[in-house]
């Protein structure tokens, strides 16, 4: 029961960092939309630092998880890139909350806060996977050599994740579905072939 609660309290803390932003939230505006005292917040969790660390570990490890199989799988290219965007599709429905407080904290508390230096090393390993598989890609022929590799990481990545700012789980369309979309687009272009 303690833990369910705890799952309860992280979700509720995860919706307030994404709206207020981590600086802004204070622990008793936690405690408020949980409806609780703020002292009993602490029963269950030590800081607000501790609460975000809970969330974006979560995120980070189930991410990594599904990243790891598709990384494995021995898919070409071109299948590796749409894997890995259908991945980070579902982890956005998934972890909606989590995926925003990443994106717009993440430098600041890897920078500032020497508990989430392992924030900083997500980055990297984020951008190797992809770098990887796009290098792996011209060097196969399946993607073009005049495109500038990191431009093109940089592209997608910030393609795919903006999206924690407008998607809404359980909308119209599903992760799956929205990545085929972003896929089609990034991969075939937009402008009608000849």
């Amino acid at each position: 029961m303690r833990e369910e609660r705890r799952g309860e309290l992280l979700a509720t803390a995860a919706e307030v960092f994404a709206a207020q932003g981590y600086n802004a939230t204070t622990v008793r505006q936690i405690a408020d939309a949980a409806g609780m005292l703020a002292g009993s917040l602490y029963y269950h969790f030590d800081s607000k630092e501790a609460m975000v660390d809970e969330i974006l570990t979560a995120f980070l490890d189930e991410l990594w998880a599904g990243y790891d199989a598709v990384l494995a799988a021995g898919l070409g290219p071109r299948e590796t890139i749409e894997a890995l965007v259908t991945e980070s599709f579902r982890e956005i429905d998934r972890h909606h909350a989590a995926v925003a407080i990443y994106q717009r904290e993440a430098r600041y508390l890897a920078d500032r806060h020497p508990r989430f230096g392992y924030l900083a090393d997500a980055r990297r390993r984020l951008a190797r996977a992809w770098l990887g598989t796009l290098e792996r890609g011209v060097a196969d022929g399946v993607f073009r050599t005049d495109l500038d590799i990191r431009l093109t990481y940089r592209f997608v990545r910030d393609t795919v994740w903006v999206a924690a700012s407008w998607y809404r789980p359980g909308a119209r369309h599903s992760p799956e579905e929205i990545a085929r979309q972003y896929l089609s687009m990034v991969l075939d272009g937009i402008a009608l072939r000849d």
